[in-house]
């Protein structure tokens, strides 16, 4: 019978002690949270901008292109029609070997990220 009453007494006791560490605990993986948010948004940015530089890039190299081989070949038909031939040959060889060249990177970039945030929190 005093088992049940110790038992009792120890959790009246520590309530206060049990209530701030649980409060400390959901701060801490409210701010984890939060780091994580942060950082997943700039590296949103950083793509998003550097989509926008590589499109831009791409688009004027690409007028360049066509116009360099239009006036090679005597024929604006003949330049941009190179031009868009070799950007659909990219387009394609970026679809066949995507898993290649995009998918498994950030896979294991990711896995990466999150073993050494595993380790720095230990």
């Amino acid at each position: 019978m005093s088992q049940p009453d110790n038992l009792g007494s120890f959790f009246a006791e520590n309530k206060t002690l049990l209530k701030e560490y649980l409060e400390t605990r959901l701060e801490i993986y409210r701010l984890q949270s939060l780091r994580l948010f942060a950082r997943s948004a700039g590296y949103f940015a950083w793509i998003l901008l550097s989509l926008f530089l590589a499109f831009l890039f791409l688009l004027f190299g690409g007028m360049m292109t066509a116009f360099w081989f239009s006036e090679l070949f005597h024929s604006y038909f003949k330049g941009f029609g190179l031009v868009t031939l070799m950007i659909l040959v990219v387009f394609v060889l970026l679809a066949v070997f995507r898993k290649v060249l995009f998918v498994n990177p950030v896979i294991h970039s990711v896995i990466q990220k999150s073993k050494e945030e595993e380790e720095d929190h230990v």
